[in-house]
């Protein structure tokens, strides 16, 4: 029993210890004035940190300086959308992890830009290592099984100890040695206690231990096996366990028409749909050029990890631009024919102030299937902008449509403005697309290059479900498992999500962190059963919400970041 249980947990040990060896960060420190590759465990407050594109944060830091400087926080905050950061930010004391834009945290990942910072904390004084020592706090308790199986003990001794007293009795009544019928209540009374029971739940608990290993599922404790299977409640966290964590185009809007985009994640693979029928992207002019200014306008590289399982699709840098050049190629439009038709001249980096970016080209080749009206001579200099639709339609003085170049009104202005608002109520991040033929002689400054520009289309994105989380949702709902959703995330971006899954429903309730940290636990535990999903929650009132679930009886599972 005991050589079961330690081979069991020591393997399972051994794994973790294998996996934390393979994620072990380096940092590039600044020491002696020249840039050195440490191990990110040697890095002490007070140490200068460089951070490129790619880079995953080796500790918290606050910014001496960084140029277009973009950061995944999605593990520490749960938001599906990198975060722009700015070193000349200045912030109110006590604000918020997800607003510090002058800060980078440990474990986040730089998707774009580059900075300098100065560590402020590391390991278990970072951010990180505070949400560890939270979990930490968190008292070892009795499992479910460790509880029926004292129940089940209290009960079997009370019962041979009656019935050893009647037998006891019975003998000693019926004439036999009082002696001898000790004897023979001992005997029953070690007969009737089950001693195999330890080692034929270990063995089942290995049993199944060596299941979930099949399943790729890591399990340090035998116990926590059963105890995942008495869970009445699963709270769990969204971007990258219920969401792909992969920005994914659903829609289009062209001047001519809004068509859906099918497909998940960055796999190239789906249709553009009119009213749900097929339309081919690679006929449709306006389509086309929404889709390849997409490409044209972004940074980042859509690569086909050919070795990985299924031939894995990843995206190197902003996940944003990623999911343009996934569109793109769904229309059968990717990064080599952009290189094979323009060439790269300057860009104008995106800015938080001016929500926007623009990368000027020049033509190499007459188009083969031209798909913008203007600027399709070899030499000619084009500028392909995008950003946010308020921040571009204002330049915007003219729109291509059925490949012909017309003035654009105001009224029009209003309806494209009036479709983005639309398009984020539904908790889509929207961005607007639009070109414009240089002159020769044009500086390449943003007043120079950003104006009189004629639009496109806007693109709308969202970090889509997962395909298999949507039935496994489906499938724990079906077994009487509650599911609730707790993220970082924004509150429409969070319901939204939701309601594809199948957790939020009419009669549910949702609930911020600002509205959590105002209810009292006693008023908590009484309407927990009703909130399906927690938006903007900070990891400390993640704890609260298990404390209120289990202050209901309920045994809760937490799964995520």
């Amino acid at each position: 029993n005991a050589i079961l249980g330690f081979v069991q947990e020591y393997r399972a040990e051994k794994a973790l210890q294998a996996l934390k060896r393979l994620t072990a960060p380096t940092a590039q420190v600044v020491r002696e004035g020249r840039p050195h590759e440490v191990p990110a465990r040697e890095l002490v407050p007070g140490d200068i940190i460089i951070i490129d594109t790619g880079d995953l944060v080796p500790a918290d830091a606050r910014l001496l300086s960084c140029r277009n400087l973009l950061i995944n926080q999605a593990v520490l905050t749960g938001e599906s959308a990198p975060v722009s950061k700015s070193a000349d930010a200045v912030m109110e004391p006590g604000a918020p992890v997800a607003d510090r834009d002058n800060m980078v945290y440990s474990s986040t990942v730089a998707v774009r830009g580059r900075g300098r910072a100065l560590v402020t904390a590391t390991g278990m004084n970072s951010e990180l290592g505070r949400i560890a020592q939270l979990v930490q706090q968190v008292g070892g308790e009795e499992t479910p099984l460790q509880q029926e199986l004292s129940r089940v003990g209290r009960v079997l001794v009370y019962v041979a100890l009656a019935i050893v007293a009647v037998i006891f009795a019975l003998g000693v009544f019926r004439g036999d040695s009082v002696v001898q019928m000790f004897l023979v209540a001992v005997s029953l009374a070690v007969a009737a206690i089950p001693e195999g029971l330890p080692a034929v739940v270990t063995i089942a608990l290995a049993l199944g231990v060596r299941r979930m290993a099949a399943r790729n599922a890591l399990v340090r404790r035998l116990r926590s096996v059963e105890t995942l299977g008495a869970a009445s409640v699963i709270c769990s966290d969204k971007t990258g366990t219920l969401t792909e964590n992969e920005m994914t185009v659903r829609q289009i809007v062209t001047p001519e028409r809004a068509l859906q985009v099918s497909g998940e994640g960055y796999t190239p693979r789906g249709r553009f749909l009119l009213d749900d029928a097929p339309i081919s992207a690679e006929e449709a002019v306006d389509i086309q050029a929404l889709l390849q200014a997409g490409v044209l306008a972004s940074t980042a590289d859509l690569v086909h990890e050919a070795g990985a399982r299924d031939g894995t699709w990843t995206i190197r840098g902003d996940p944003t631009e990623g999911a343009l050049l996934v569109a793109a190629a769904k229309g059968d439009y990717r990064e080599s024919d952009a290189e094979a038709e323009f060439a790269f001249v300057e860009e104008i980096p995106f800015d938080s102030e001016r929500k926007r970016m623009s990368i000027v080209y020049s033509r190499r080749q007459p188009a083969q299937r031209p798909a913008f009206a203007l600027g399709n001579s070899p030499g000619e200099r084009i500028a392909f902008v995008k950003g946010a639709p308020e921040s571009v339609l204002r330049l915007c003085s003219r729109v291509q449509r059925q490949g012909q170049v017309q003035p654009l009104t105001d009224g029009e202005r209003r309806e494209f403005l009036d479709v983005n608002s639309y398009l984020g109520e539904q908790a889509l991040r929207v961005l607007a697309m639009a070109y414009r033929p240089l002159p020769p002689d044009t500086p390449m400054t943003e007043e120079a290059v950003e104006q009189d520009l004629i639009f496109l289309g806007l693109q709308a994105m969202i970090d889509p479900p997962r395909a298999e989380a949507v039935a496994a949702v489906r499938e724990a709902q079906e077994a009487g498992v509650t599911v609730v959703m707790i993220t970082g995330d924004q509150h429409n971006t969070a319901i939204a999500i939701a309601r594809e899954l199948g957790i939020f429903g009419s009669e549910d309730v949702s609930l911020t962190g600002s509205q959590l940290e105002e209810i009292s636990d006693e008023r908590l535990a009484e309407i927990v059963p009703r909130v399906k999903v927690y938006a903007r929650v900070s990891p400390e009132y993640k704890l609260r919400i298990v404390r209120a679930w289990r202050a209901q009886g309920r045994i809760v599972a937490m799964t995520g970041d």
